[in-house]
């Protein structure tokens, strides 16, 4: 089933192919809101608000985008909603928590100390990208972690490509400069 029929299905009150949509996206929509909420309760909120913004709003849905770049639309949306309660709080994107845990399963397979240098990796890469500013945060978040193309990341944050081109590439060399103060752990 195409994502324009399973809109027109959605739209009729079919569950069941709300259900299917939810299946196809819900991980991608949890891990972009991990990488911009860098909580994993948080995440998985954002991910359930995401999916209610897109039942409600279903019916003024018109097909201009994709439905993928609707629901990230949304899924950047909401982050933003969130981080703002966060900001009335008066807590920091660069604050985290020592008992934080990486969205991520550990494979099985590699000893403890391989397990425990490959966390400290991806930690010191979520600090790293926490600490880019929004803009820079999202194109890559949606480029090189989710493998957006330019276009479908311009449609999203609703921009020209050369602007998510140059956020890239400013996000890039950021995140170099930042990652560059832990070296010894990539080395």
């Amino acid at each position: 089933m195409t994502d324009t029929e399973m809109v027109s299905r959605i739209k009729k009150g079919d569950m069941k192919a709300f259900d299917e949509l939810m299946h196809m996206y819900d991980k991608r929509v949890a891990n972009i809101a991990y990488s911009f909420l860098s909580d994993k309760e948080d995440a998985l909120d954002a991910a359930q608000e995401v999916f209610v913004r897109v039942y409600k709003n279903i019916s003024s849905f018109r097909g201009d985008s994709s439905v993928s770049t609707w629901i990230f639309r949304i899924t950047k949306n909401v982050c933003n909603d969130f981080l703002r309660k966060r900001r009335a709080v008066v807590q920091s994107l660069d604050d985290t928590e020592e008992d934080d845990k990486p969205l991520e399963i550990a494979d099985d397979s590699p000893g403890p100390e391989q397990v425990a240098e490959r966390n400290e990796k991806i930690d010191a890469l979520r600090n790293a990208i926490a600490k880019l500013d929004e803009n820079q945060r999202m194109v890559l978040t949606l480029y090189d972690i989710n493998g957006m193309s330019y276009e479908e990341v311009a449609k999203i944050i609703q921009c020209p490509v050369g602007t998510v081109k140059s956020r890239l590439y400013r996000a890039r060399e950021s995140l170099k400069k930042i990652l560059y103060e832990n070296r010894e752990l990539f080395l």
